[in-house]
């Protein structure tokens, strides 16, 4: 509170309005999202772009949403990072160093492996938000809340990729 004159105020001073910054921990967390939805954004396009097979269009076309969802999280997350005061290291080569996604095959690959594949990966990056999920929840809520919208996208496509092979 803050007196002028006679009258008392709830204003605060300019010193008073915190800075919100990301610990250690939990910009290590983000990062580790970060890189995961990259990688799983460029191994969308490269199935994309070589899927062959029964029901080709259907997944060709499916996985363009799958793409489009790791890029706008991917966004979503690297925005969350500098809101939080921490810097981005969205670069090729940090992502090929870090990600946890296991590694997508050269060339045409049919619709089942591709579908395969995909729910793999989805399910991969869904677990790595889930553990950051968890780490984060306690330092910083509304990251765990954006965390949990992903989680919930990825865990529906891969679902529907997965419905694909029965």
């Amino acid at each position: 509170m803050t007196t002028l004159g006679s009258t008392v105020t709830k204003r605060r001073s300019e010193d008073d309005v915190p800075l919100i910054t990301a610990s250690p921990a939990l910009a290590g967390a983000l990062q580790q999202v970060l890189v995961d939805l990259i990688e799983l954004h460029l191994q969308g396009k490269q199935a994309h772009w070589n899927v062959v097979g029964r029901n080709f269009r259907d997944l060709h076309l499916q996985l363009d949403d799958i793409v489009d969802t790791a890029r706008e999280a991917t966004d979503t997350v690297a925005e969350r990072l500098r809101a939080l005061g921490t810097a981005v290291d969205g670069r090729s080569d940090m992502v090929a160093a870090t990600t946890t996604l296991p590694a997508f095959p050269g060339g045409e690959q049919d619709t089942a492996t591709v579908a395969s594949l995909l729910d793999t990966r989805l399910r991969a990056t869904a677990a790595t938000l889930r553990q950051a999920r968890d780490e984060v929840d306690v330092e910083d809520p509304p990251t765990a809340d954006i965390l949990h919208a992903i989680i919930d996208d990825l865990e529906k496509h891969a679902w529907m990729v997965r419905a694909e092979n029965r």
